[in-house]
């Protein structure tokens, strides 16, 4: 059977996705099913649709499949019973999904509850597809550190990180004069500050480009997700911050760029869609085939940048100002971050309260060094216990 691969060898790949019913993970597994021959599916998790994660553990003959809240476990057993496929619930079941042997796992769990499970599958020393970079932004030198010891490659999945790993000069660090992180500017992009102030959920998950989730695609609209991503990169590729510049671009289509000593400037260039920088992890260090629209230049005919606007966009400057900071800065960033859009989808505060509150949150907790992931995972906590505090203040419950 011929496949899209290049010399990938006789063995089935054994791999597993963590967070297998969101985008990423949908993704993946479309990848998976069109190459079946090639791969052999270890563990799957979800966070709470037991009925879809049973319906793809029954469908890849998963081994193992975790529904990370526990309340929903019993449906996810029963759906199970019978069938070789184990259960289990909740984060010590996917701490089991992290450990179980596989030789490449997708990390794609939203959130910093993505961390733990990241650790546990670089312990065995497999290799990352990494798509969780609140991961790196909690923990990064705690999760580099442990990939080194342990032996495990990370490959970035985010689109951006992916673009700079292929062009990037690994073997001469010396001669990168900066990175360029693209972002496509959200749906709000081109929208006057008054009017995001009052946007409405709906809105905000309405990425003109990208297919994502909820959370995700309302960090995209506030331009926290590229803040998050400038503090991946830090990490991923050990540059400065002020070796990393991002740059709007609109259209979504150069992917991210090096800016080398020399004067040359590489890009990857590619399709909006997800498969194809996780079809560059999955096949890794080879090529396989994607069924994704080619790329016409002819047809996209130009392609537009601009400086990215921080009074419009204040994520990206609190994000920087955090990887500067350094210690607990960043994991109380996303930690109240993530609580703040929680509270946005619900209906409870606006667009702009979330930036406020993440501000605020930075504001009120005093810096300190952040060495492991103990340390990095009390940073979360005392954020989001912060978070929650301003935000019940900000809706007159109780006082900060």
């Amino acid at each position: 059977m011929e496949t899209g691969f290049i010399d990938v060898g006789t063995q089935p790949k054994r791999i597993s996705v963590l967070g297998a019913t969101g985008s990423v993970g949908s993704s993946t597994l479309d990848l998976v099913r069109r190459n079946r021959d090639e791969f052999q599916i270890v563990a799957l998790t979800a966070h709470g649709n037991a009925d879809a994660l049973a319906d793809l553990a029954l469908e890849f003959d998963a081994e193992l499949a975790v529904i990370a809240d526990d309340a929903h476990f019993e449906v996810l057993r029963d759906r199970l019973a019978g069938s070789p496929v184990a259960a289990a619930a909740g984060a010590s079941g996917l701490l089991e999904a992290g450990a179980a042997e596989a030789d490449w796992i997708m990390s794609a769990i939203v959130g910093a509850a993505g961390l733990a499970p990241t650790l546990k599958a670089i312990e065995q020393g497999s290799t990352i597809a990494l798509a969780n970079k609140e991961s790196l932004v909690c923990a990064g030198k705690a999760v580099m550190a442990k990939a080194e010891r342990y032996k495990s490659r990370i490959l970035p999945v985010d689109s951006e990180h992916n673009a700079i790993f292929q062009v990037l000069d690994r073997d001469d660090k010396a001669a990168v004069e900066n990175l360029v992180l693209t972002a496509s500017g959200g749906p709000f992009r081109s929208w006057e500050k008054a009017r995001i102030d009052a946007a409405t959920p709906a809105e905000a998950v309405a990425h003109p480009n990208w297919d994502m989730g909820a959370k995700i695609s309302v960090d995209s609209a506030s331009m926290m997700n590229k803040g998050l991503e400038l503090i991946e990169a830090h990490h991923l590729f050990a540059l400065p911050g002020d070796q990393i510049e991002i740059l709007v671009h609109p259209e979504s289509i150069i992917h991210s760029m090096v800016q080398y000593k020399d004067g040359s400037l590489l890009a990857q260039l590619g399709p909006p869609d997800m498969r194809v920088p996780i079809a560059h992890t999955l096949a890794w260090p080879h090529r396989m085939e994607t069924p994704v629209e080619r790329l016409s230049l002819a047809e996209v005919a130009a392609l537009t940048f601009y400086s990215p606007d921080l009074g419009r966009f204040p994520a990206l400057r609190l994000a920087r100002n955090a990887l500067n900071s350094g210690g607990n800065a960043p994991p109380v960033l996303n930690a109240a971050n993530e609580v703040a859009v929680a509270e946005f989808l619900a209906g409870n505060i606006g667009f702009s309260d979330i930036t406020r509150v993440v501000e605020t949150v930075l504001e009120s907790i005093p810096l300190h060094s952040v060495d492991g992931l103990e340390e990095a995972l009390s940073a979360d906590r005392q954020g989001r216990e912060y978070a929650s505090r301003v935000i019940a203040a900000l809706l007159d419950v109780v006082p900060v």
